[in-house]
């Protein structure tokens, strides 16, 4: 039987969380009325999570498996997650660190059925280290602010979202994916519900610095104008300034007969005009890698195995 919700949950080195995440959501899922469906995606592991996958697939068949040929990354799993769910009226994205509740299903479920056809979560309060709430905090704001559409402030990838949505977001052919940013887009009714995210219950976070940097690029270059128009203000604003300098020297010249001299003048202005060029070079080169992995027309993930309704499918 098709069931009405699928959860998608990608995991990457979640050995130690595994059974508490499974414990969870067997209650979700034991007091929950709905037919329900579990996608576990392991995005290339290299501990015991997707033998642990492995072995629970096999024995429980509402849970599915998706084993990703190698780690493609966050926002790539949630894709081949969403990509390969069967719920025939909405996707339940959590992150299997356990700090999005998967109690919280029937609260999101009941927006849907209200109308909505995106439920997000708004994290009213994190339990994650001051640096990190603050670079959040201010990340959100900033992407507000420039964004040509609107991303709602403090909320993530946990949501429910209904098959409507799901199945635009699947066509959507991007490469550097940014999930919230692509919920936003596509529209149509939506709603926030504001919940207290936990800390994690056992590991530490797979999201780097770097991963998180380039999550926060993918957000700003995929759906903001503002970086291309920002060095074209640049360039502007640094004639400007060449150009003021150029009439102050004029100015001294035909009122004083004195010509500004030091070494220090030129090579400052030098360092600004070069200092503007390298920023223009780096943003337009922001735009031009998107373009050329995009262009590659590449799959976005790889399959290696998967594992459905108990029967194990070798891609």
């Amino acid at each position: 039987m098709i069931p009405q919700v699928s959860i998608v949950v990608p995991l990457y080195n979640e050995e130690k969380i595994f059974s508490f995440l499974i414990e969870r959501l067997n209650k979700v899922i034991e007091n929950c009325p709905l037919r329900v469906e579990v996608v576990l995606v392991d995005d290339g592991s290299r501990d015991n999570t997707a033998v642990l996958m492995k072995v629970l697939a096999l024995e429980d068949k509402k849970y599915h498996c998706i084993f990703l040929a190698r780690n493609f990354g966050h926002q790539i799993a949630l894709t081949a997650g969403i990509a390969n769910a069967r719920g025939s009226e909405a996707i339940f994205i959590i992150d299997g660190d356990l700090q999005d509740p998967p109690e919280l299903l029937m609260k999101f479920y009941e927006q849907l059925k209200s109308g909505h056809d995106v439920v997000y979560a708004i994290r009213k309060a994190r339990k994650e280290s001051f640096y990190k709430r603050y670079a959040y905090s201010i990340f959100y704001r900033i992407l507000k602010k420039i964004s040509s559409i609107d991303i709602p402030p403090d909320s993530g990838d946990f949501s429910l979202i209904s098959r409507k949505v799901a199945n635009i977001i699947i066509s959507m052919p991007e490469e550097s994916r940014f999930i919230r940013g692509m919920r936003s887009w596509v529209g149509f009714k939506q709603i926030g519900i504001e919940y207290d995210r936990d800390s994690r219950v056992a590991g530490e976070t797979k999201y780097s610095f770097k991963a998180l940097l380039n999550l926060a690029y993918n957000g700003i270059f995929n759906f903001s104008e503002f970086p291309i128009k920002f060095i074209t203000n640049i360039g502007l604003i640094t004639i400007l300034f060449v150009f003021a300098y150029f009439t102050y020297a004029l100015y001294k010249k035909v009122m004083y007969d004195i010509v500004p001299e030091g070494f220090t003048a030129l090579v400052f202005i030098i360092m600004l005009v070069a200092g503007a060029q390298f920023m223009a070079l780096g943003i337009i080169g922001e735009y031009v890698l998107r373009i050329f992995l995009q262009v590659k027309n590449r799959p976005l993930f790889t399959i290696r195995q998967k594992i459905v309704e108990g029967e194990i499918i070798n891609e």
